[in-house]
């Protein structure tokens, strides 16, 4: 049988390590890379085509849900599960938006783990069962609402420098890691304050970490 394809994506090296050791002890499946950031999961399934990427939600430069709007749109062969430490609805909800097929917990162990991965080979949708039951249901009344409806209407660009600006990186700093100029960065940034009418760098960071862009401890 062809292997099932997985890349793994969490900016912690043990918490991979963990999750590959369970991976490997499941008959038929091939961990073919792993990723500290959304860019360079990006780059990792272009190269494998895995069929799965485990995808972390907070992560530097890109972040999970930003880099899972990238591979569902870019690689319709290729399905995302979320993992996360959060329980909290918004940050499923989060995930499904993006395009997440599903959303796992850091603390499953290795028999929810091969439940995840035959149910995503199926084509179906996973969530751990600690995840709130309403979730979907809540997630189809919500949809397009409020202030994540808002950051939906961002470019993948503006989503992009509003994340490395949470991230407290100069516009110097921005136009380095994106390889553009500073004032591409600035051009960028005047249309995303216009775009959330929100003017200053402290409210940027007020509405990155609302809806999930950023955490709060980062």
């Amino acid at each position: 049988m062809t292997p099932f394809k997985i890349l793994l994506v969490d900016n912690h090296t043990l918490v991979r390590a963990g999750i590959r050791a369970l991976l490997e002890q499941i008959p038929n499946v091939l961990v073919v890379g792993e990723a500290g950031d959304g860019r360079e999961a990006l780059k990792l399934v272009e190269q494998y085509r895995p069929h799965l990427v485990f995808m972390d939600i907070t992560m530097p430069v890109m972040n999970g849900l930003e880099a899972t709007v990238r591979v569902v749109k870019e690689f319709p062969g290729t399905r995302v599960v979320m993992l996360s430490v959060h329980t909290d609805e918004e940050y499923v909800l989060q995930a499904l938006r993006a395009g997440a097929a599903g959303y796992l917990l850091k603390d499953a162990g290795r028999a929810e783990l091969e439940i995840a991965v035959a149910a995503v080979a199926r084509g179906e949708t996973y969530l751990s069962p600690a995840v709130s039951r309403h979730v979907v249901g809540d997630y189809v009344r919500r949809t397009g609402s409020g202030l994540e409806g808002r950051l939906e209407t961002l470019t993948p660009r503006q989503r992009e420098i509003l994340q490395l600006i949470a991230e407290g990186k100069s516009t110097k700093e921005i136009a380095s890691i994106l390889d553009v100029s500073v004032k591409t960065v600035e051009t960028h940034r005047s249309q995303l304050m216009e775009r959330l009418d929100i003017h200053d760098v402290a409210g940027l960071v007020r509405y990155a970490i609302r809806t999930g862009v950023v955490t709060a401890d980062d």
